[in-house]
């Protein structure tokens, strides 16, 4: 899988609440760096289309498989939109 981004609005059209997730779910899998600063992993906050979604990199599968199951299962649970970042670029 390459990088993907989960958008806050449902496959029904409907926005996704509360209207904090994205900073709930990628600070849950973030931590604080030896500059007591967060650090993102390979789950982050990211616009896409003026919208607040999260970017989940490639590698979260590899390094963190239970975190990649968690992630996937919360946007399939809660029918997010899920596309490839590589092929919004086109």
């Amino acid at each position: 899988m390459k990088n993907w981004i989960i958008e806050g609005i449902m496959e029904d059209g409907g926005k996704f609440r509360p209207s904090d997730w994205v900073e709930r779910l990628s600070g849950a899998l973030a931590s604080f760096g030896p500059d007591h600063r967060l650090k993102y992993g390979p789950v982050r906050p990211f616009i896409f289309k003026g919208q607040k979604c999260l970017l989940v990199h490639e590698a979260l599968e590899r390094e963190d498989p239970g975190a990649f199951a968690f992630v996937k299962g919360f946007a399939i649970s809660n029918h997010l939109r899920i596309c490839d970042l590589e092929s919004q670029k086109k």
